[in-house]
């Protein structure tokens, strides 16, 4: 099996990005834009998406988000699509990840523009798909990466802090994925082995996290750019995207998709249920206690869950863990790139043990 690195055609980041985004779409040939934004996003920034595009002599057509990565999202966007050449996606993490889908039925070249730094996905070229109802449904691979991806500081940083700290949670799974995926010799989201390169990425987002992580939590909260927080957002976005797919996913994303079966965690952001899935996967591994101190310290400090009521399930009982441990160990899912085999029944143990040995962390 060939080693393979994917990663975007382009990864820009810096303050004021987002005017240049027609410049941007010009220079990959494209006359008329197709923007999928986010709801919020165009309330609050539709003037500054689409202010480039006259001036550059490009027509732009924007559709709002309908608020779930869904198959029945991808179809609505499907005929309108077809009268442009480039698809932008701008917005979360579900937003981007329609875009990539739409561009990708559509046979169009796709940008992405996140206006937070809260998940990994910007830079790869898959997108979760998720039922109408909003629990994970599949992985949709896709041929190619974005062609270029740009950031916008002085967007994100006018994000909620915990949209950060969430991309920290995404963040920090990825050398644990990285490294059980390298010991297993696992295929990874990119369809071959991980390269040096992507590993050597992924043990730098894990450090710059927990190096920087609370500065730029506290820039974050105070609206302020710091070395810090730029090197957090690289970290949550560009090195956790290479990371990520080019290095492999296992048992931290899988309980985050277990997590998904119960309504109750819908409402905590998709990093946040992953950064207790990386608990999860430490037990999993029977890993040094220091180690998983070390994660447990590091997620109270930046605000990221450590116990299952921080997930709203307070009190769950024993038959909807289990619900969640079957479906984590799906055969469709990523528990099976982990070195040794994974029974339902481990992921429900490890998901009461990392509760109880979290609350006994001082």
């Amino acid at each position: 099996m060939s080693r393979i690195l994917a990663s975007p055609g382009s990864y820009i980041q810096g303050p004021g990005e987002m005017a240049h985004l027609a410049e941007y779409c010009r220079h990959i040939g494209a006359t008329s834009a197709y923007l999928i934004v986010g709801p919020f996003v165009n309330t609050t920034y539709n003037t500054r998406i689409t202010a480039s595009f006259e001036p550059a002599g490009m027509s732009c057509t924007l559709a709002v988000f309908g608020g779930e990565c869904s198959r029945e999202e991808f179809a609505r966007h499907a005929e309108p699509v077809r009268q442009c050449d480039v698809v932008v996606g701008i917005g979360g993490g579900k937003t981007l990840d329609t875009a990539k889908a739409v561009a990708h039925y559509a046979g169009l070249p796709v940008i992405i523009a996140p206006t937070t730094a809260s998940t990994d996905a910007p830079c790869s070229r898959l997108s979760v798909v998720y039922t109408p109802g909003g629990a994970f449904e599949s992985y949709l691979f896709l041929p190619s990466n974005p062609v270029m991806v740009v950031m916008d500081l002085d967007i994100i940083v006018q994000a909620p802090a915990h949209f950060l700290v969430a991309g920290m949670g995404d963040a920090l799974a990825t050398f644990y994925e990285a490294d059980a995926c390298r010991r297993a010799d696992a295929r990874t989201m990119a369809g071959g082995r991980s390269t040096n390169a992507a590993h050597a990425l992924s043990r730098l987002c894990l450090d710059t996290l927990l190096d920087q992580g609370d500065e730029a939590r506290i820039a974050a909260e105070q609206g302020v750019i710091t070395k810090a927080f730029e090197a957090v957002v690289e970290a949550n976005t560009l090195l956790s995207g290479i990371g990520f797919e080019s290095s492999g996913l296992a048992a931290a994303h899988a309980i985050h998709n277990g997590l998904t079966v119960l309504e109750q965690t819908h409402q905590q952001l998709h990093g946040e249920k992953v950064a207790f899935g990386t608990l999860t996967q430490l037990i999993l591994e029977n890993a040094p206690r220091e180690e998983f101190e070390r994660i447990v310290r590091f997620c109270r400090t930046v605000g990221l869950p450590t116990r299952l009521a921080d997930l709203g399930l307070d009190g769950v009982g024993d038959d909807d863990l289990m619900t969640v441990a079957e479906a984590a160990c799906s055969p469709a899912d990523t528990m099976a790139n982990m070195p040794f085999a994974v029974s339902p029944y481990d992921v429900f143990a490890a998901l009461r043990a990392v509760d109880a040995l979290s609350a006994a962390v001082k």
